[in-house]
């Protein structure tokens, strides 16, 4: 019985007979739903932030590099759980995250005119590189480094939006369980997953 990539066979045939089902089979099975559950709260995560921004009109007090760092951030996220052939459930949250991150970039780009010859060279420069980085179509050292920076990526991001008195709480607790259940999937896979940069 397997629905969504979660096999509920195991704790259906242990519950049927009476028996609570063993860690082995009940550790993978919540991990998978609450991979699930970060993965739809995560849809939701910026939209009060791009709804302020549309009531107001305004990106007054908005870091744009704050907000540029942090789509860097989840793009090389993404390309490298794609490209590790991870299960949606455990980045799954990072594609929503991603798209929002997008539309607060290009909403911030539209009340901040006119942009600067800087600004559009960072934009043209993202367009032009994170299709061969989604591809995963880099050297695997350099994709692992920038793997790592990721986390100095969405760090720096979020002192800016911090500093903007926006930053969701919903937001960090999603980044922070997606975090744990990375670090479970890492342990339990790491065998089939192979190389991940903090063993």
């Amino acid at each position: 019985m397997e629905f969504l990539g979660i096999d509920f066979g195991c704790a259906v045939g242990s519950l049927r007979h009476g028996k609570i089902p063993d860690k082995d089979c009940l550790l993978p099975l919540i991990s998978k739903l609450l991979g699930y559950c970060i993965v739809a709260a995560s849809t939701t995560v910026k939209l009060p932030q791009i709804l302020k921004i549309l009531k107001n009109s305004s990106v007054r007090g908005l870091s744009l590099v704050a907000f540029e760092l942090e789509v860097v951030g989840y793009t090389i996220a993404l390309a490298y759980c794609l490209h590790k052939g991870l299960p949606f459930s455990a980045y799954g949250e990072l594609a929503f995250l991603l798209i929002q991150a997008l539309i607060l970039v290009a909403i911030i780009y539209y009340y901040s005119q006119p942009l600067g010859t800087i600004t559009w060279i960072r934009a043209l420069l993202y367009c032009a590189v994170a299709p061969t980085i989604l591809a995963g179509r880099i050297d695997p050292v350099l994709f692992e480094a920038l793997y790592v920076s990721t986390i100095f990526y969405l760090w720096f991001s979020d002192i800016g939006v911090c500093h903007s008195y926006l930053f969701s709480l919903l937001f960090a607790v999603v980044l922070f369980m997606g975090g744990l259940i990375f670090k479970y999937m890492h342990f339990k896979c790491q065998a089939c997953l192979g190389f991940f940069p903090f063993s």
